[in-house]
């Protein structure tokens, strides 16, 4: 451990770890930048990933600040439920591999998923969707931004703005050089890392703190975080499965894989990927329940996980656990970044404000659209408003609505636009009602509720019969 500061790591190592990994992304992201002629293969990277890259990228952009700072901070708050409660968000992946495989047969020259609820429910259903979208998405960029300040702080007593600010210029740079194929690219290194990491990290824990002397330290002093009828911790299982459906369902990093995913790769890449992140946030959120018998009292709970790892493992353990969160950071914040701006390039201003856009216009749109999305998001991250939970937490309101005008619009011809729009408005504003009154465990659940009770209620009722044909839409820009 570092004498002076208390920290695993001194600041000056930190800033080079983060120096040393921005030079060699950006330099990676411009070099297999240079294969992009087209906005498609800058979007959707040609439409021709194939099945080792993309159950990489599906499990490494699930593996978030969520996973590696979110988990142990829930386990913290929750405990074993916390971090069981999380896995169960791999249901997401599992869940959307068929709905992929659906994706891609019914929009074979879609883009977003913009583009699916604009064809499939018309214009009404479509601002809602975009709101929450953007909302959602802001809201997990913010997160991401945060949690790379977080990480540096908890590691090395390096000032949260500077880490902030280095993982959202580093994403920005190989996103905005590369597009989707340096996304993918890197996701797949970063998958590796991810992995290897985090078991080396559990096994040197449980080699140095046993898990008897854990389990008797919780066990006597915070025995409500062994309690499996927890009942704030039961809410918070039930409500992270449908947020985690709402965010996958809804969101265009999905859909936008899906798309570009060749053949018949994506069903098998999303199953294998969520089997792949489903021990992840176990592992992560157990090194939580070390805490108090290593004597680690962080200021924030979200700090939790770096902090004890870093105590556990020393300086060079805290050098492991600093690159296994940025990566998963950066595997993240690429993708978000991506599938944000096609979203704005290609729902907002290609389909209503330039139509007419060529495609070499819609390439350098795309890429002013990343660099403005990280401006943004460097403005909000600015003043850390709240803990990474609470802030994911709050998105959970919006996307848990959107998971049965999703699936069915994919499945079921009868459901109407009026409907959907009803579903996803009143069911985010029950969740937010949920959030703010009750607490953040039962947003999405409560959203989940309600927006399906509509979806319900419009099936019962509509004599609809939509035309799967009208979701096959072909535009080609102006040259």
């Amino acid at each position: 451990m570092n004498e002076v500061s208390g920290f695993a790591l001194s600041s000056s190592l930190g800033l080079t770890l983060v120096v040393l990994f921005g030079i060699v992304w950006i330099a990676f992201g411009w070099y297999l930048g240079r294969a992009n002629k087209t906005h498609e293969d800058f979007a959707l990277a040609g439409r021709n990933v194939g099945f080792a890259l993309a159950a990489a990228t599906a499990m490494a952009t699930w593996v978030t600040s969520n996973t590696t700072l979110v988990a142990p901070q829930l386990t913290y708050q929750f405990g074993v439920w916390g971090m069981v409660g999380y896995s169960f968000a791999a249901l997401g992946l599992i869940l959307f591999a068929p709905l992929a495989a659906r994706i891609k047969r019914l929009m074979p020259n879609g883009y977003t998923s913009g583009d699916f609820i604009r064809l499939r429910y018309g214009r009404a259903a479509w601002w809602v969707f975009i709101i929450i979208s953007v909302v959602y998405a802001f809201g997990w960029l913010v997160s991401l931004g945060m949690a790379g300040g977080i990480l540096l702080e908890a590691l090395s007593g390096l000032d949260y703005h500077i880490g902030m600010s280095a993982i959202l210029l580093i994403c920005v740079g190989y996103t905005l050089f590369g597009g989707l194929r340096a996304v993918i690219a890197t996701d797949f290194i970063q998958a590796l890392i991810i992995i290897v990491g985090v078991v080396l990290i559990a096994w040197f824990l449980i080699d140095t703190v046993s898990l008897e002397s854990i389990h008797q330290e919780v066990k006597s002093n915070h025995p409500q975080l062994l309690d499996l009828l927890f009942p704030a911790a039961i809410m918070f299982l039930f409500n992270n499965i449908f947020f985690g459906l709402g965010e996958i369902f809804h969101s265009n990093v999905w859909w936008s894989r899906a798309l570009a995913f060749k053949g018949k790769v994506a069903f098998k890449a999303y199953l294998l990927g969520g089997l792949l992140w489903l021990p992840i946030p176990i592992v992560t959120g157990f090194i939580a329940l070390a805490a108090p018998q290593l004597g680690i009292f962080p200021p924030s709970a979200d700090m939790v996980g770096p902090m004890v790892a870093a105590e556990v493992l020393g300086k060079i353990g805290a050098v492991v656990v600093f690159i296994v969160v940025f990566s998963a950071l950066a595997s993240s914040l690429d993708s978000l970044l991506a599938a944000t701006s096609d979203l704005v390039t290609r729902d907002i201003y290609h389909k209503y404000l330039k139509p007419q856009a060529s495609d070499q216009h819609l390439l350098r749109f795309n890429r002013y659209s990343i660099l403005g999305l990280g401006i943004v998001t460097w403005l909000f991250c600015l003043p850390q408003i709240a803990t990474l939970g609470a802030l994911l937490n709050f998105a959970g309101a919006f996307v848990a609505s959107t998971i049965f005008p999703v699936v069915l619009g994919l499945y079921q011809r009868k459901l109407t636009g009026t409907y959907a729009a009803a579903a996803m408005a009143l069911g985010t504003l029950s969740g937010l009602v949920g959030y703010f009154t009750i607490g953040f465990y039962v947003a999405a659940l409560l959203s989940c509720i309600v927006s399906a009770a509509l979806c319900g209620f419009g099936l019962l009722t509509s004599q609809a019969r939509f035309d799967w044909q009208q979701l096959n839409e072909k535009e080609e820009p102006t040259s």
